[in-house]
């Protein structure tokens, strides 16, 4: 697993917008993500905007979201920690205008060792049907409740047994 410090990725300064950056405090399922940076265009997204940034960071995210948002993702950020992988998943939720939304998360593990002290967050907004308003798009009362599409941990050593072949035009449905 990279260590924090040796992530450098080039033109990282646009991304900083959408992306989080936590502590992880403890271990397992007792484990708590402290926020060490929150992304300006997530904090619309989120509804919390309005909190002096100083003050969006150096608090656990259970306690930032709430216990309602907070048991809604916090199965990738688990997923995340046990397997030692990235963590990946998409959701779809609608604005205020009605128009559907798909929100990306990949979550990136980091650490020492055997230990993931870090996870790196990436999300992203995309809709189909152009431009959407995304004030409170993933808020506390959203127009509509985030649908999750897809969760997968990305792996790249993992092959599996019978790999299937799919055609262009057919549906694959991942749990």
């Amino acid at each position: 697993m990279p260590l924090l410090r040796d992530f450098q990725p080039d033109r990282v300064a646009d991304e900083m917008v959408d992306m989080m950056e936590y502590d992880v405090v403890g271990e397992g399922d007792g484990a708590r993500f402290l926020i060490t940076h929150e992304g300006a265009r997530l904090a619309t997204i989120y509804g919390s905007d309005h909190i002096d940034p100083a003050e969006r960071t150096n608090r656990f995210l259970d306690d930032a979201v709430g216990p309602e948002r907070y048991a809604r993702v916090v199965a990738s950020y688990r997923a995340c920690l046990r397997h030692k992988r990235p963590a990946y998943s998409i959701s779809t939720v609608q604005d205020a205008d009605g128009k559907d939304v798909s929100y990306e998360r990949l979550l990136l593990p980091f650490g020492e060792g055997d230990a993931v002290k870090q996870i790196v967050g990436s999300f992203k907004s995309i809709s189909i049907e152009g431009g959407f308003k995304i004030s409170n798009l993933m808020g506390l009362r959203p127009r509509a409740e985030p649908m999750i599409l897809v969760r997968a941990i990305i792996d790249r050593h993992f092959v599996p047994a019978s790999a299937n072949t799919y055609s262009a035009d057919e549906i694959v449905e991942l749990d």
